[in-house]
């Protein structure tokens, strides 16, 4: 826990002020593990490995795990004062939550309602990819990637042909192997404290000073709970 005591109040009369914060993991990690585990299984039906008669089971799967983990996620990277990811991870969270809702009840096959939510949430999570971008280059990838996986498919669900089904498939894959990097990049590096593989954290950059060593502080801002970036 770090505790921050301000002296202004005390040298002006007034009670000091302290700022407790409770430090967290990094919540990141959890929602990108629920991204690529989505991404997998339903890159397996796009690409039917998986029987078309399978998309209940597929479905229940996208309910009980990518959405628990990236809701959770969510509600954290909030916590943790990083409202873009949070964003990013919600949307991702009830777009899943749907999908496999849809799977559900109405099967594999195209549908334009869901071609509709999955283009709109495309453009909503590229909005806070770029933001997330701003500060974790990878993270901010990763969700861009998975916005573009979800125009596709929204494209293919609207009528287009098979073959951008396939492609929203390979897409998938692509995206999980990206998110399976990210996860074990961010986890290696909260364990160290300090990058093993590279993540092309901008923000970690500019409190160095562009000098390569990261200032006293920088022990504080690597914190979950303190920094702005998870």
């Amino acid at each position: 826990m770090a505790t921050e005591t301000s002296d202004a109040g005390s040298r002006q009369g007034a009670p000091d002020v302290h700022v407790v914060l409770r430090p967290i993991g990094a919540p990141v990690t959890l929602g990108l593990s629920g991204l690529g585990i989505a991404s997998v299984v339903e890159s397996g039906l796009d690409l039917r490995w998986i029987p078309a008669g399978q998309s209940t089971q597929v479905g229940l799967i996208l309910v009980a795990v990518p959405f628990v983990l990236q809701l959770l996620a969510s509600i954290w990277a909030y916590l943790a004062r990083d409202g873009a990811s949070g964003a990013a991870l919600g949307i991702l969270a009830t777009t899943w939550l749907a999908i496999g809702l849809i799977h559900i009840s109405s099967g594999a096959g195209s549908n334009s309602a869901n071609g509709i939510l999955l283009v709109s949430a495309a453009a909503v999570l590229a909005a806070s990819a770029f933001t997330v971008a701003l500060s974790n280059t990878l993270a901010g990838c990763v969700f861009l990637i998975a916005a573009a996986r979800f125009a596709v498919e929204g494209i293919y669900q609207l009528g287009a042909p098979a073959a951008w089904r396939d492609a929203s498939g390979i897409l998938g894959l692509a995206l999980a192997a990206l998110a399976l990097y990210a996860v074990l990049a961010f986890d290696l590096e909260g364990q160290a404290r300090r990058p093993l593989l590279p993540t092309f954290r901008r923000r970690r950059a500019a409190l160095s000073g562009g000098t390569g060593a990261p200032p006293v502080e920088d022990g504080i801002y690597a914190e979950a709970g303190v920094r702005q970036s998870s």
